[in-house]
């Protein structure tokens, strides 16, 4: 079956205390949105790249295209003018494929550099037999909320807490019929605007290095990471 990626990066670069949004910061001497879309090429050569970015950031993206020509020969994607929310540019993104497109479809935060491109294809599998993957890790700390009841933070048991990843990958057809409905604030991730429309979501294994680059230390994180993956 066909497969799409949708990379949704609408970072400002606030969190990284930068005047350049962190998914065009450079990792290795690449921006960080071109090491995240060649692991999907890792994965499976023939997967189609959408990346959906603010409009007033296509300019700049052109310029780092120019700047680094293997963006556009190694990585060749179609660019998608994303919307206010997560949620509305995830919705652009799936409205860029064309309706008579049988296919999976991966939505993936544009910075995440360090995905295994083997936890991708497997996920792509399981989706294709299953109707969804969604990446997740089991929570390693322990967790408390606020209960309204007691006012006090209460202990949740961690073997019942899964961290919710990208990418996540359902059939177009899922996708196009849960984003015509309305935004809500309880749509946090991609899942949740399939979910409401009540499919079962399905977990797959995930990595604890598939970290999200928000903040300056996970860009450290991630030099360091992919440095020591090319000694070994």
């Amino acid at each position: 079956m066909k497969k799409i990626a949708i990379l949704v990066a609408g970072g400002t670069g606030q969190r990284m205390k930068s005047a350049i949004p962190k998914q065009f910061l450079l990792l290795q001497g690449k921006p960080v949105l071109f090491h995240t879309m060649k692991q999907f090429k890792l994965a499976d050569q023939q997967i189609e790249l959408i990346v959906v970015l603010p409009k007033n950031q296509f300019d700049f993206w052109a310029k780092l295209c120019q700047t680094h020509p293997e963006i556009n020969a190694e990585t060749p994607h179609r660019l998608v003018e994303g919307g206010d929310t997560r949620f509305h540019s995830s919705q652009q993104g799936i409205q860029a494929i064309s309706s008579e497109e049988n296919c999976l479809v991966a939505i993936h935060d544009g910075v995440r550099p360090l995905v295994d491109p083997s936890q991708i294809l497997h996920a792509f599998d399981f989706a294709e037999v299953n109707g969804n993957a969604i990446l997740a890790v089991p929570s390693k700390d322990s967790i408390r909320k606020w209960d309204a009841e007691t006012n006090r933070f209460v202990q949740i048991p961690r073997e019942d807490v899964q961290l919710i990843q990208t990418p996540q990958i359902f059939s177009v057809m899922d996708l196009k019929k849960a984003f015509q409905q309305t935004y809500l604030p309880t749509f946090t991730d991609d899942a949740s605007v399939v979910e409401s429309l009540g499919a079962k979501i399905n977990l797959v294994p995930g990595s604890y290095t598939n970290i999200k680059i928000t903040s300056p230390e996970d860009l450290i994180f991630a030099e360091q990471f992919i440095s020591a993956s090319k000694l070994n």
